[in-house]
């Protein structure tokens, strides 16, 4: 009894919060659900990104989708990258079932459905506005890190788009950027050589076959016209409720070069383009990226570094980025250190590496007096995760054992 009341006086005095909050759901000791205390998260932490993680079937993407919907109810439009296809029920109100009003009432809570703003977009023009950007918007930087050029063939991508900007020459799509390629080694060596300098033919070959690469991952789907804006992005209802753009992908699951250049885009254009906001009451935009070790797992290590530093200041212009993957080890460290709040299901223990992945899984977390981390990782139930963020003050909030609303 001494233990269930030092218990609760700890989560309440550690989720307490003065300004708007986002309600996980209620915490737990020894598998039962304490009353009133409420897992709550400050609205205006939700900027310093998170991570929702878990083995496959332990509730992650019911997660997400609790936090995404709340985030919209706050006016905070989100992003959601829908890789599997099972995102798109926001549009319309959950069905009333006797185990979810259940699940609320050990919590506290009572239950309420509603359908959100959602709006469908896509890369490959299935079910959904399409998105699209072109490689001039791209820019030399970015595409030279994604097709992995080293120095010198970086140094001709530079060449090349500086010639096409002085000479006022739309790069729309890859053809286009085929076709200055081969035009720099034809009809124009001798005008770009005098100008800019010699290009190699072998450095401008080998562009090629990158581009060739990246065309067999189907990214001329991608490049092209019309380009998106991202300040469409951040719309809202006649509520204000934040719209929920519902970006369709489980068609390119099997292209992560794709995946990683489409995300590349996304942070790039939103940093370019969001201007400097410090910390606001509430964050301008939430990115949620369900299977994020699509984005890693073959990225280079330069895509990765360029991914690592937007993401560590794109916080300052006022958005969240929010990744939900099986395996905490999945996403790169220097990113994992960024990221505050953090939601973790359970993780299956089957083999050695296993169990010492869990372990470093473990140290991840503040230590609590009330569990041992490592043991309550692999004994999690279905829709309970542990859960620790930050309070309004940037400090790390209690290790909570947490029933998901």
């Amino acid at each position: 009894m001494e233990r269930t009341a030092s218990f609760r006086k700890n989560i309440i005095n550690g989720y307490n919060c003065k300004g708007d909050f986002l309600l996980l759901g209620g915490a737990m000791l020894d598998g039962d659900c304490i009353p009133e205390t409420y897992v709550k998260v400050p609205l205006k932490t939700m900027n310093r990104h998170g991570l929702i993680a878990g083995a496959t079937g332990t509730g992650k993407t019911k997660s997400l989708q609790v936090i995404a919907e709340q985030l919209s109810e706050k006016g905070v439009p989100v992003i959601l990258m829908d890789v599997k296809g099972d995102l798109s029920g926001h549009a319309k109100p959950g069905t009333e079932e006797d185990f979810i009003t259940e699940r609320h009432a050990r919590i506290g809570f009572p239950y309420q459905s509603k359908p959100m703003p959602v709006e469908l977009m896509t890369i490959s023009g299935k079910d959904g506005v399409r998105l699209r950007a072109t490689v001039t918007e791209f820019g030399p930087v970015l595409i030279s890190k994604l097709m992995e050029l080293n120095d010198v063939q970086s140094g001709v991508v530079s060449i090349l788009f500086k010639y096409c900007d002085d000479n006022k020459l739309p790069l729309v799509d890859l053809r286009d950027f085929k076709k200055i390629l081969q035009y720099s080694i034809n009809e124009g060596k001798e005008l770009i050589t005098s100008e800019y300098g010699a290009i190699a033919p072998a450095s401008v070959n080998t562009i090629i076959r990158h581009i060739v690469t990246l065309e067999q991952q189907g990214a001329d789907l991608f490049f092209g016209e019309p380009s998106f804006d991202v300040n469409d992005l951040l719309r809202h209802d006649l509520n204000g409720n934040g719209y929920i753009s519902i970006i369709r992908l489980n068609d390119i699951q099997n292209r992560p070069k794709l995946f990683s250049t489409f995300m590349l885009s996304l942070l790039a254009e939103i940093f370019a383009s969001f201007p400097e906001e410090g910390d606001m009451p509430k964050p301008k935009l939430a990115i949620f990226i369900d299977e994020a070790h699509l984005v890693f797992s073959e990225a280079s290590r330069t895509l990765i570094n360029q991914i690592e530093i937007i993401v560590k200041l794109i916080r300052s212009k006022g958005v969240g980025v929010f990744f939900c993957t099986q395996n905490p080890a999945d996403i790169p460290n220097d990113v994992l250190a960024q990221l505050g709040l953090k939601v973790q299901h359970a993780l299956r223990a089957f083999t050695a590496k296993d169990r010492k992945d869990i372990k470093r899984v473990a140290e991840n977390y503040p230590i609590s007096e009330f569990y041992k981390t490592e043991d309550v990782i692999t004994s999690l139930g279905i829709g309970e995760a542990l859960v620790t963020a930050l309070n309004e003050k940037g400090i790390p909030t209690p290790l909570a054992v947490t029933y998901i609303r």
